[in-house]
């Protein structure tokens, strides 16, 4: 559970990090689970944008009681995941990720999510550690992004450099099995992978399920952002389905 202070600092900052950790166990299954993934798939080299629709074993991950309880006080008890992903960034080239903004590519409305970060590797600024914008949530509304397709980007929308000032960065160093929850608004981006280790991590995105997964909108934006949100499922993890507008079908 996130205490009073914890919440508060989510609401302050957009991000917190949790008192919780995967156990070494857990990690170690991941860790085989991504390494089966990659054989069979090894264009996910850095980056796998839907890890369920290749392997159901990552979901009890985010099944996790501890892990949804944190989720809860911060979106509310009604809630569904709909979408698990891996950012494996080895190490000496590992792709860097945009500063962006998650709901830029996302057919949720109203705009809702709440995406726990876990390091399955240690993760500091030498390998490419996260980065976020204290405060950049505030708002409420997406920034002006631009596409740029280069080859060393993990994703192609990209925040204008007058949206955001990157000295007031917070870098995310974790150790492996921490985890960070962070807002659908905030500001956030990763360098390359310049050390000898990887810097692999997983996220769990979850929304509550009073905003709509939007299935004809994601046939629009996966036209730019090439993210195969349309054929995504969604899996009810606490509670019902609020907006009365979402389905559960299980789709390959």
């Amino acid at each position: 559970m996130l205490s009073e202070s914890q919440v508060a600092e989510y609401d302050k900052n957009g991000f917190v990090i949790l008192d919780y950790r995967l156990s070494k166990e857990d990690l170690s299954d991941i860790k085989n689970y991504h390494k089966i993934l990659l054989e069979k798939h090894p264009e996910f080299r850095d980056y796998c944008p839907t890890l369920l629709k290749y392997d159901l074993n990552f979901l009890k991950y985010a099944k996790n009681p501890e892990i949804l309880n944190c989720v809860k006080q911060v979106i509310g008890p009604n809630l569904a995941i709909w979408n698990q992903s891996f950012f494996a960034k080895p190490g000496v080239n590992g792709k860097a990720t945009p500063w962006h903004q998650d709901g830029q590519y996302w057919p949720i409305r109203p705009l809702a999510t709440c995406s726990v970060w876990l390091a399955v590797d240690k993760a500091n600024e030498e390998n490419g550690c996260l980065k976020y914008i204290p405060g950049s949530h505030k708002k409420k509304s997406t920034r002006n992004h631009t596409t740029n397709n280069d080859i060393n980007y993990t994703l192609n929308q990209e925040l204008d450099p007058s949206e955001f000032d990157e000295k007031d960065a917070y870098s995310l160093c974790l150790e492996e099995g921490q985890m960070a929850l962070h807002d659908v608004y905030i500001v956030h981006g990763s360098g390359t992978n310049v050390s000898a280790n990887s810097r692999r991590g997983m996220t769990m995105r979850y929304m509550p399920t009073s905003s709509t997964f939007d299935r004809k909108l994601a046939a629009e934006q996966d036209k730019v952002f090439r993210l195969d949100h349309v054929n995504r499922t969604l899996f009810l993890m606490n509670g019902i389905d609020e907006s009365g507008t979402n389905d559960f079908i299980i789709r390959s």
